[in-house]
């Protein structure tokens, strides 16, 4: 392993470049860039107050491993699929530890961020405490940008004298600048020069697989990439996982993107962690999600040879969710967990799978109780034998194979009740609630909305005496103004500018036809919703929902 040492400004000349050693590429087992504008503008602003930049690490190789494009122009819907280069023999460097830092110097010096290019502000640069920032910097869009903000690229791939710099930024400036500010100005561009041009910063290591090809084989590679990204937070297990199996399977990430986003396109939320722990579960590897299962002989190589079969098994059980339960987004389903089961009946048993009866009450029966909650490896595993045993679901076995894992299945009247604003089943109930309301609109901001019928605000302002001592205290806690009959849910139109708001329901819901109040459950008698009837509003509404829902609650 060698040591090298570069500029900045040399070390991005390399990224894509065929030209410059092969060029920096990205290995197929690299995660997707996650930096947001911040942490990048925190990198450079580490850079010019001369902090170090942690070393990375490279692996020189002639493999035919497939590698990507470093993003220039960086936006938050790009695939990555999209900046794959062909598989080649030919010299190249592939970055193993460093992707984050390198790509944001790429779209802070040669590219941009969702439009915007990074800009400086050539007079900042005050005392600031090891955790602020002192050098601002910020993305902006160039036809926003005026003085003192100055593009840094501008600054650092520029052939003018310093001289001419200054000249031109004085100029742009607009007004004549103090003494202080034109020191401030030439500081800085020696600064500049000095972090991005001159110093070499950047120090990497390099495995090298062309001068040593059997020190360090692509099985090598792949282990070192896992243990330089394993401490910390650097990678989840979904990255190291995936790593292994893409370090093998070349197209693993274009057939995991293309899944998810069949998957998400309705709302939903899943994940790389989901469908790899679905995999292992499947193949009869268990539930536990561990690293070292897919070391085990033939794990890899039955992924890719099942993907078809796996993902149309999973495909076809939310398929069946959406279409056939209550459950219509992501809010609506607070554990994913509770889906392998049906998944693992769908992949071994299709026949067993489309004959299944009862299986929207196990998905309700299961998330309102919140059966899979915690560590569920166990269930799931008990689960899955009995399904393996049986060749068949069966709800009223799956739901002794639960409360045998010491889970509750029962709904009880004070856990109904505590699915109150915040909790994670209540937009499940809200589905089954309101199955007209649009729980998956084109755009998220249209999302139904919980509110609070009689105003938080407006509750917090009620105060009584404490007899103990004698001072005026809250009247309702935070657990009284959250509780579930104190919610309905509303359209985004209703609830928003304009909206109810913090209206009380005594004017909210007087010029509201009989069957909207029929519809959110609300009392009908106008004398309840006066802001002294809190407490009798209350238990008139729970009467009233506890009818609409008396078969779930035991």
């Amino acid at each position: 392993m060698q040591n090298q040492k570069q500029t900045i400004r040399k070390i991005v000349g390399f990224l894509n470049n065929p030209e410059e050693e092969g060029g920096f590429w990205l290995p197929n087992i690299q995660r997707p860039f996650v930096w947001s504008e911040d942490q990048i503008c925190r990198l450079f602003d580490s850079i010019l107050r001369e902090y170090p930049i942690s070393t990375l690490l490279i692996w020189k190789t002639k493999s035919t491993i497939r590698h990507r494009k470093f993003i220039e122009n960086w936006k938050d819907t790009l695939r990555l699929s999209d900046f794959y280069v062909p598989d080649d023999d030919k010299k190249k460097c592939l970055v193993l530890d460093g992707q984050q830092r390198l790509q944001s110097l790429f779209i802070g010096l040669n590219g941009s961020f969702e439009g915007k290019e990074l800009y400086f502000d050539i007079l900042s640069g005050d005392v600031a405490a090891p955790d602020d920032t002192r050098y601002r910097f910020k993305f902006l869009a160039p036809a926003t940008a005026t003085f003192p903000w100055i593009k840094l690229k501008d600054l650092v791939f520029t052939t003018r004298k310093q001289r001419e710099i200054r000249d031109h930024l004085k100029e742009e400036a607009g007004r004549a600048l103090s003494e202080a500010e034109l020191n401030k100005l030439d500081d800085h561009l020696n600064l500049i020069d000095r972090t991005f041009k001159m110093d070499e910063a950047v120090t990497y290591q390099e495995l090298d697989s062309i001068d040593n090809p059997e020190l360090y084989t692509e099985d090598d590679v792949v282990e070192v990439f896992i243990r330089a990204n394993s401490g910390g937070t650097k990678l989840g297990k979904s990255d190291l996982l995936f790593s292994l199996l893409s370090a093998s399977w070349d197209v693993a990430d274009d057939k995991m993107e293309d899944l998810l986003n069949s998957l998400n396109a309705h709302g939903f939320a899943f994940d790389r962690d989901f469908v790899l722990k679905t995999c292992l579960l499947l193949l009869g590897q268990g539930a536990r999600y561990e690293v070292s299962k897919f070391r085990k002989p033939g794990v890899r190589e039955d992924i890719e040879a099942k993907w078809g079969d796996i993902s149309a098994a999973i495909k076809d059980v939310i398929d069946f969710v959406r279409g056939k339960t209550y459950i219509q987004c992501d809010k609506a389903l607070p554990s994913y967990l509770v889906l392998m089961p049906l998944i693992y009946l769908r992949y071994h048993f299709t026949g067993a799978w489309k004959n299944a009866k009862d299986v929207d009450i196990y998905l309700l029966r299961s998330l309102l109780a919140g059966a899979f909650s915690g560590q569920s490896d166990n269930l799931l595993d008990a689960l899955v034998k009995t399904i393996k045993e049986s060749k068949s679901f069966d709800l009223e076995e799956a739901f002794s194979v639960i409360r045998s894992q010491g889970r509750s299945l029962e709904l009880t009247e004070d856990r109904f009740w505590q699915m109150g604003y915040g909790s994670k089943t209540i937009h499940l109930l809200f589905n089954l609630w309101y199955p007209t309301f649009t729980h998956v609109p084109a755009y998220d901001n249209n999302l139904p909305q919980v509110d609070h019928i009689f105003p938080r605000s407006r509750l917090e302002q009620v105060k009584v005496i404490n007899p103990a001592t004698g001072r005026q205290v809250m009247k309702y806690r935070e657990d009284a103004r959250n509780q579930l009959a104190n919610c309905m849910l509303l359209t985004r139109e209703e609830n928003g500018a304009g909206g109810k708001w913090d209206t009380l329901p005594k004017d909210w819901f007087i010029n509201k036809p009989k069957e909207y109040l029929e519809l959110h459950l609300i009392p009908q008698d106008p004398t309840l919703w006066e802001m002294d009837r809190y407490e009798d509003f209350i238990k008139a509404r729970q009467t009233i929902i506890r009818d609409r829902f008396k078969t779930l609650i035991i």
